[in-house]
């Protein structure tokens, strides 16, 4: 146990660790302490005690994607389908900037829909409310994200899900490791705030991946990480499976923080939906963002990525006010800036 304290006490202030280092702080549940309070040290020194609040606005959840574990995939015949015309999208933004978010974040499934005049045209718009603008809508050409960020997206949000080629192939048929890679790179080259990560629980995934993931997130210097545990979907194929506990997916949160201490890192939706403190517990243990829903209606139903999705039944304005109510319950305040990470 002192070995594995010492490491995390080298790690906090050195901010590197072997993949065995790594894969040894999984497999421990001796020192979970110690690592989480490390990794809220790492935090409050490089990103404060804000908590960057990122309305995000679920536009679509038609996809051409086959993903196994994902409850938006093209073969799931149990979903009723919807996009939200570009007009409402601008609608649905200028409500969120009103309730006080200062980034936004338009998600859906990869949705051909929306051509690159559509989406100019929504950027624009929202890009006039002042705001920071992150999307996350999947493998795109370069000359597409270029259009994107030339109309003003700052950010772009893509998992690459699993480092390991041989389980993204399985979990991701049909798709190629090699342009999910591509699609980051080409990202930074075009300058945007780039945000991967991967999901925690996959079948067939170990410890030794889950290092590997995080050792991929720092030697590309991702801006945003997001992880957070694979929580089975009974319209997928794997629907009889496992899924992704909550420990592990902290102790994913807290060694990231540890290794990328500027970053930002969302407390995901998906810890809260394994554990009603969930969102807390993972800002104490490294996390600093928070992206609640701002979709209205219907729509925040039936964007059914897995099941136990938490919120779906509440209001926008409502969802503010709770998420702020827990960050402040823990010390901490809601931030008044876009966010942007700052390097030291």
């Amino acid at each position: 146990m002192n070995k594995l304290i010492s490491l995390i006490q080298r790690a906090e202030y050195s901010h590197s660790l072997s993949k065995s280092e790594i894969v040894s702080l999984f497999k421990d549940n001796d020192c979970t302490e110690e690592l989480f309070k490390a990794a809220d040290r790492v935090r409050k020194k490089y990103v404060g005690d804000d908590v960057h609040l990122r309305g995000l606005i679920e536009f679509s959840n038609i996809c051409k994607r086959n993903c196994m574990y994902c409850g938006l995939r093209r073969d799931n015949k149990n979903i009723k389908r919807y996009r939200i015309q570009p007009d409402e999208i601008i609608r649905l933004a200028e409500k969120a900037v009103g309730y006080g978010y200062k980034t936004i974040v338009m998600q859906s499934g990869e949705d051909d829909y929306y051509t690159v005049d559509k989406l100019r045209y929504i950027i624009s718009n929202i890009k006039k409310m002042d705001v920071a603008l992150t999307l996350s809508i999947g493998e795109k050409t370069f000359e597409e994200y270029k259009a994107y960020k030339e109309a003003g997206a700052d950010r772009y949000l893509i998992r690459i899900e699993t480092t390991d080629p041989v389980l993204y192939k399985k979990m991701d048929p049909g798709m190629s490791h090699e342009n999910r890679k591509r699609c980051l790179r080409d990202l930074k080259t075009l300058g945007y705030e780039v945000g991967t990560g991967c999901l925690i629980g996959l079948p067939e995934q170990s410890f030794e991946s889950l290092a590997d993931d995080i050792l991929f997130f720092k030697d590309i210097d991702a801006d945003m990480i997001g992880v957070g545990p694979f929580i089975p979907n009974e319209d997928t194929p794997l629907k009889d499976e496992t899924g992704g506990d909550f420990l592990t997916s902290l102790k994913v949160v807290a060694v990231t923080r540890l290794l990328m201490p500027n970053i930002n890192i969302p407390a995901t939706t998906a810890m809260e939906t394994l554990n009603p403190r969930g969102r807390t517990i993972t800002l104490q243990s490294g996390a600093n963002v928070v992206m609640p829903n701002v979709t209205e209606g219907v729509y925040r139903k039936l964007y059914a990525l897995y099941p136990g999705k938490i919120c779906t039944g509440d209001t926008p304005a409502n969802c503010k006010n709770c998420i702020t109510g827990k960050i402040v319950t823990i010390g901490r305040a809601v931030s008044a800036s876009k966010g942007f990470r700052v390097k030291a």
